[in-house]
């Protein structure tokens, strides 16, 4: 048996075996794509109108503001962005709340619709859309993980056998393009390897770039391949992050927003070229304030820092992607390089393109599976069937 029947039984095994996660975890791949841009279209209805000459509230009094009118709802963060029509969100316990950014007026609550069907959708991607915290849902993480390893295997080892056996001119076409005219096992072959073979680089990061976020052991594998020690997991602990949280919970009703709107002018300076800034609301008035700085899309970790601001203005801590450690680098792209996010709207056409392909390959490879496995039932029952003897003639 050569090496390329043993990966041949072995890419087929584990196609039969996680090929129908991987053809949900696909076709929702493809349904995400778009995720946050279509969450924006969702809510474009939502815009400032500046007068001329008007100038954005200082966020004091934008708070104050959206309090008056919103009496029942308690905000714990801002999010403020650069283009002149932009709204202000406001963050209330679980709703975003858009406001004018120049008048205060309150715009309304951000569109659910689309939220909740991409929410659907990630629910199915993740976790087979298992409710609840349970270990109904740790299982579930568990198939559509190891799924993703077992696809992580099929297309690692496709590479290898997409390639041909012979490189002639005839054969470098049958696996880099698509044969016009064919049907049934010569179609499925056909699409199977020219799919595969073009979409193979990028697909391997997609799914290469999932274990990551399905398993402990994957996170820290990232951290301990560059002689680092894994950070300690995200719970109810300490840290910066945590205390904002908190903060923000504290600040119920009545969040400490005297002097922010200096000290937003000072994050703004800190990066000129900023598109958007978040700001946790504290909870008292000495409480440091934590400002996350986005100069991307929302989806571009090396264009993302976080200023922490003491209420005099002090800079705290300042934390951009440079300053970050190896393994945080290359563990924050990973985790945007899943989506194409890391490469802008380019890089999500391309891993929405990769997911599609995810599907077809998915699909053509069970369909070849059944034509062999018919193959091999036909040949058996014919190597059963006795065999009829003809009586010699008179």
């Amino acid at each position: 048996m050569t090496l390329r029947t043993v990966f041949f039984w072995l890419h087929l095994s584990a196609g039969v075996v996680a090929g129908a996660i991987i053809l949900l975890m696909s076709a929702t791949g493809v349904a995400l794509t778009y995720e946050r841009q279509m969450i924006a279209w969702s809510d474009r209805e939502f815009r400032s109108v500046p007068a001329p000459g008007a100038q954005r509230m200082p966020v004091e009094e934008l708070v104050a503001e959206f309090r008056r009118q919103s009496p029942d709802q308690a905000p714990t963060a801002v999010t403020v962005k650069s283009g002149a029509t932009d709204p202000v969100a406001v963050a209330a316990g679980q709703r975003t709340v858009y406001v004018d950014a120049y008048s205060g007026r309150v715009l309304g609550p951000a569109n659910q619709g689309m939220r909740q069907a991409m929410s659907d959708l990630r629910s199915w991607h993740r976790w087979l859309a298992v409710e609840g915290q349970g270990p109904g849902r740790t299982t579930a993480k568990a198939i559509t993980g190891w799924a993703n390893v077992l696809f992580l295997f099929i297309v690692a080892s496709g590479i290898y056998m997409w390639f041909p056996r012979r490189w002639t001119s005839q054969t470098v076409k049958a696996v880099l393009l698509f044969k016009p005219g064919v049907r049934g096992k010569a179609r499925d072959f056909n699409w199977h390897n020219v799919i595969g073979i073009w979409s193979s680089v990028p697909l391997l990061i997609v799914v290469a770039s999932a274990v990551p976020i399905s398993f402990p052991w994957g996170n820290n594998l990232v951290y301990r391949m560059v002689g680092e020690e894994p950070p300690a997991p995200r719970g109810g602990g300490g840290g910066r992050g945590g205390e904002g949280g908190r903060e923000s919970r504290e600040a119920g009703r009545a969040p400490a927003v005297e002097g922010l709107a200096g000290l937003l002018s000072q994050a703004q300076r800190q990066e000129p070229d900023w598109r958007s800034i978040n700001l946790r609301l504290p909870g008292s008035t000495d409480a440091p304030v934590v400002f996350a700085i986005d100069r991307g899309d929302g989806g571009q970790p090396h264009l993302r820092s976080t200023l922490t601001l003491s209420r005099a203005g002090d800079v705290v801590s300042y934390e951009s992607f440079a300053s970050l450690t190896t393994g945080r680098r290359i563990r924050n792209v990973m985790r945007f390089a899943h989506t194409g996010e890391v490469l802008g709207l380019a890089g999500q056409t391309v891993a929405g393109l990769v997911s599609a392909g995810g599907v077809v390959l998915v699909w053509t490879g069970i369909a070849l599976a059944l034509r062999r496995f018919g193959a091999w039932i036909k040949r058996r029952r014919q190597e059963l069937e006795p065999v009829s003897v003809r009586s010699p003639a008179a």
